[in-house]
Parts: C-alpha cells; structure tokens; sequence
C-alpha cells in the first residue's frame, strides 16, 4: 500500500520548522514589520503606522517620545482610531499576524 502526499507533508514541515527557528531568532521586530500597511488598513484609519502616529495628538519624533506617552491618553487614541480596545490589544493581534505570517500560514 502506497500513500499518497507524503513528500508534500515533509516538505511542509520542513519548511515550517525553518521558519519557526528563523522567528526564534528574532530579538525586535520593527514597527513597519509589525504594522504593515495591510494591518493599518484593515484595523485603523491610517494607512501605514507612520500615518497613524503622525496623525495622533502626541509629538513623536523619537523612541522616548512614544514612551513618554500616558498610556490612558494613549489607549483613547487607539480607541478613537482603531478596532480596538486598547494598546495591548492592537500589539497583540499585529504580533499574533507577523507570527503567523513569518511561519509561512
């Protein structure tokens, strides 16, 4: 008895398990990266993460900017702009779509 697309699945896999070790690699992962204009698109009223910090109320030109934000004041702004309910909850789902993406689904 033969079966049938066994090839197939082990090259799946292989490819799955070189993917998955390249993300564990992974140490940061750039806003553009993990925003992609797709996500921005379908889950904000910007159309790149550029956009949408640029269009806030805050004067972000820096790292420490960002992280100068109240995160209440910040979290109203996601609620006002996006499909979400918080900061955490957008950072979750773009990680969730950059991990799924990496892996090759």
């Amino acid at each position: 008895m033969k079966i049938e697309g066994l090839d197939a699945l082990e090259k799946s896999l292989n490819e799955l398990s070189a993917n998955a070790k390249k993300l564990s690699e992974t140490s940061a992962v750039p806003f553009d990266e993990l925003f992609p204009p797709s996500f921005m698109r379908h889950h904000t009223d910007s159309s790149s993460i550029d956009e949408f910090l640029e269009n806030s109320p805050f004067t972000i030109e820096s790292k420490e900017d960002f992280l100068a934000i109240p995160d209440e004041e910040w979290d109203n702004y996601i609620v006002a702009h996006t499909d979400f309910s918080s900061w955490e909850e957008m950072q979750g789902k773009a990680a969730e779509d950059y991990v799924v993406k990496q892996l090759g689904f």
